[in-house]
């Protein structure tokens, strides 16, 4: 029994020293990808015909916020109160509007990313179940210290999996 658990404790660092380690830089490949260029033009499209709808609105209501101080003298109360209402409306308007903006952007970049996330951790799997490796980590991660002597860079490979140069 002796001889047993000895043997045992000796293979056991052996067994240890055979396993594969690799790391991959994630947010190289995902610039590198056609699809993350795509996306990108096409989130700034979207930025850029929201940023105009908004000058639009802001050009609007500076008009008018011109033409009430211009003419306020002349206008009885209740058209005094109903423009300024309608000033603050269409201040409230072009508020809600940046908003909604913000959070369309949010969605639509989250929606375009993961789908290339996807794509990404696909092909890490891929390489990691082909190439036999225990654990691939992610060099971004927030990990403080990876032996590069004892862990493989496989970012080479992923893009090669990805197709990319």
């Amino acid at each position: 029994m002796k001889k047993v658990l000895l043997f045992i404790l000796l293979l056991a660092p052996m067994a240890v020293m055979a396993q594969k380690f690799g790391h991959v830089n994630t947010q190289d490949i995902i610039q590198a990808m056609p699809d993350y260029t795509k996306a990108k033009n096409e989130i700034d499209a979207l930025q850029k015909q929201y940023e105009a709808d908004l000058k639009s609105m802001q050009d609007e209501l500076t008009k008018k916020s011109q033409d009430y101080e211009a003419n306020e003298k002349s206008f009885p109360e209740n058209i005094k109160q109903r423009r300024q209402q309608e000033l603050q409306d269409m201040y409230q308007k072009i508020q809600q509007s940046y908003q909604d903006n913000q959070q369309a952007l949010a969605k639509a970049s989250q929606e375009k990313m993961s789908a290339i996330t996807a794509k990404v951790l696909d092909a890490i799997k891929q390489v990691g179940q082909a190439g036999g490796y225990v654990y691939i980590m992610e060099l971004q991660g927030g990990i403080p210290y990876i032996s590069t002597t004892l862990s493989t860079d496989v970012t080479a490979q992923v893009k090669a999996k990805l197709g990319l140069k």
